[in-house]
């Protein structure tokens, strides 16, 4: 398969895995939020966790056959989200309680953000070198 279908087919094996992923994250999310009553700030963290150990044990097989050490590739996502967690979970909180804003709509926008940063830390950072090494 030349190179340029390859990327096409990536990417969408990325966004089906990731759409699966949010389905994760929007059922733990409304779970913890309408079930355990948590702020919205807690059930979002809880649920982007759950989210992000789907959709990277799911990408590193499937979408990009990475034969790369999987706790150093864990590792370089964790770093991801060392980043992305923390400044999420601030505007989810500052949105929600702050502003008013409805909690699944911000959950919608977080989710965009976070879908389009992470296909492309994982393509080129995370899992770059080692694509296609599994097969």
């Amino acid at each position: 398969m030349g190179e340029t279908k390859k990327e096409w087919a990536r990417m969408l094996k990325f966004t089906l895995f990731s759409v699966s992923a949010g389905l994760v994250e929007i059922v733990s999310d409304a779970l913890l939020n309408e079930a355990l009553h948590l702020t919205p700030w807690a059930a979002y963290l809880i649920a982007l966790i759950l989210s992000v150990l789907w959709n990277f044990t799911l990408n590193r097989k499937f979408t990009f056959h990475s034969a790369a050490n999987v706790p150093i590739a864990m590792l370089k996502v964790a770093l991801f989200y060392v980043v992305f967690t923390p400044i999420s979970t601030w505007w989810t909180a500052a949105l929600t309680e702050d502003a008013g804003w409805n909690t699944y709509l911000v959950l919608a926008i977080t989710m965009l953000v976070n879908f389009v940063t992470e296909f492309l830390y994982q393509r080129y950072f995370v899992f770059g070198k080692s694509i296609d090494t599994a097969r």
